[in-house]
């Protein structure tokens, strides 16, 4: 299989992979949503969000490949363009192992032995964060990604769960995920514990909506507030410390505010979670 020549990327975090690992030239279409990385992305056609990607604009830059992401993207935009003739490599690693499986994969894609360094010295890095997570005892922690309110007032936080990246990277990183075995239930009044489950058939489990009784039942020790998808910030920070006085990552100050893309953004995007991530886990004991 020959080296893809021009690649229209559906997943920011994958956009920052591609320029990292050095196969950035190769990229001529991503998302209203890639940021990164910062100054290199300048004139390259921008073609709507993950979601309703303008499919007739990426089959009209004729790319040989389109990488996109189960969760990211929809089934009807891959149809679309494999439809069109036009491959579509669709991620969805759940582990840091499996994230770090997709960059080899590019690595092995374009032929390029330069990106074979980078990602040995991030899979060193790698080993040495998880031994140090692994040096202390696991420290519970609550990260919602999410908020809102029912209809009459109840605020609900959406987590998640053991079969998530976060998840896996957070727990390599010595932390312990209070909701790790907590599942999302339907409807949203199910999930809260005011209804009777419905069957969740083929619906996406992993990704619980949880009570303030419910974190307050867990008692966190850590509380990690990222600024996306939802944009956590200082009000949220006051409406939790009021909600939930008693809880220890409250009681002792330990409710961060963190840049989301560290914790949800597979991909490169990892050396950076590596490097600022583990504090947040180094309790005084």
């Amino acid at each position: 299989v020959s080296p893809p020549q021009r690649v229209v990327s559906l997943v920011p975090s994958l956009t920052e992979s591609l320029f990292a690992l050095g196969f950035g030239d190769t990229v001529v279409g991503i998302t209203d949503y890639c940021i990164h990385p910062q100054g290199q992305l300048e004139g390259i056609p921008r073609l709507g969000g993950p979601k309703n990607p303008r499919v007739e604009e990426v089959i009209a830059l004729r790319p040989d490949l389109v990488i996109a992401n189960r969760e990211e993207n929809t089934p009807a935009a891959v149809k679309a363009l494999q439809a069109a003739g036009i491959p579509v490599w669709v991620t969805f690693p759940r582990s840091v192992a499996e994230a770090m499986d997709v960059l080899w994969a590019f690595t092995r894609l374009y032929k390029r032995g330069s990106a074979v360094a980078k990602l040995q010295v991030l899979e060193r890095v790698l080993d040495i964060a998880e031994e140090a997570g692994a040096s202390h005892p696991p420290v519970p922690f609550f990260c919602p990604i999410w908020q809102d309110e029912t209809a009459d007032g109840r605020l609900w936080w959406m987590t998640f769960n053991r079969q998530t990246y976060a998840h896996d990277l957070l727990t390599l990183l010595g932390g312990e995920n209070v909701f790790a075995a907590r599942e999302r239930r339907y409807p949203l009044e199910a999930d809260l514990g005011a209804a009777e489950p419905q069957d969740a058939g083929e619906r996406d489990t992993r990704y619980p909506r949880v009570t303030p009784e419910e974190v307050r039942a867990a008692r966190p020790e850590v509380i990690l507030l990222p600024n996306e998808p939802y944009p956590f910030g200082d009000v949220e920070i006051a409406q939790i410390q009021a909600l939930l006085p008693d809880v220890p990552a409250v009681r002792h100050g330990r409710v961060y505010l963190v840049d989301g893309t560290l914790i949800t953004w597979y991909g490169t995007r990892l050396a950076n979670a590596l490097t600022n991530l583990p504090v947040l886990f180094e309790l005084e004991r």
